[in-house]
């Protein structure tokens, strides 16, 4: 069954017309059809189609349940946008199918690209839980400057934080460092790499340097591996 999101369904029963336009015309639902509704922030409905207009296809709600979050921690990603834009398009739809809680785009000394349109990468999130079927949808930030992340982002009790970079340096494996259940931040740095001077103030904030594995990824590569390895070692525990 297709999911259709619909952030306001608790004062409005209808979909956007975006989402009426494929509901009708697309898939070519009709009065009576049953569809599945997600606001997006964890709660699925199933509903009945009782007006299909494609501009504004309206719903009567049958039931609704609030679905249990895929894992138990918040796993967060800060990654410089990488020079030609689908390869970030491609690591945010991906992460989103693989679990993703938020994605932070960094600003930082070697980023190539200092302009984003986050706008862009919110349908591609939208479009990747919808295909995923997954009630939660991750937040995007806006462009960040590396050093405010840093500032707003600090290791503690409940939260484990990691750079990866790819200076030859003292590094773990980011797969030997996680503790399961405890939330999670990695940086990944742009084609460029972090700065050494980027490097050491994440290190003077508590992350760990760590690697994602012997060979050297792309940025958009990295992002993916680092969301992959995060939600699969706490699905085994």
């Amino acid at each position: 069954m297709y999911l259709f999101y619909t952030p306001d369904i608790e004062t409005m029963q209808c979909l956007s017309e975006e989402e009426s336009g494929h509901c009708v015309r697309v898939l070519r639902y009709g009065v009576g059809d049953e569809i599945l509704l997600t606001d997006g922030r964890g709660t699925t409905y199933h509903a009945v189609i009782t007006n299909p207009n494609p501009r504004r296809c309206e719903f009567r709600v049958v039931s609704g349940e609030v679905q249990k979050p895929g894992h138990n921690f918040r796993l967060h990603i800060a990654i410089a946008p990488t020079k030609n834009i689908e390869r970030l398009e491609w690591m945010v739809e991906k992460t989103t199918e693989i679990g993703i809680d938020a994605i932070t785009p960094l600003l930082c000394r070697f980023s190539e690209r200092k302009q984003l349109r986050t706008d862009r990468l919110q349908k591609i999130i939208l479009s990747a839980a919808k295909q995923s079927l997954t009630p939660y949808l991750p937040e995007l930030d806006e462009l960040t400057p590396y050093a405010d992340f840093i500032a707003s982002h600090r290791p503690d009790d409940h939260t484990q934080c990691f750079i990866a970079h790819c200076y030859e340096t003292d590094k773990r494996l980011l797969r030997n460092e996680i503790q399961p259940g405890k939330d999670i931040v990695v940086l990944i740095g742009p084609e460029g790499d972090f700065s050494e001077q980027e490097v050491q103030m994440a290190l003077d904030a508590g992350y760990i340097p760590v690697s994602l594995g012997s060979s050297r990824l792309r940025t958009e590569t990295a992002g993916v591996v680092a969301c992959h390895t995060a939600i699969l070692l706490n699905e085994n525990e």
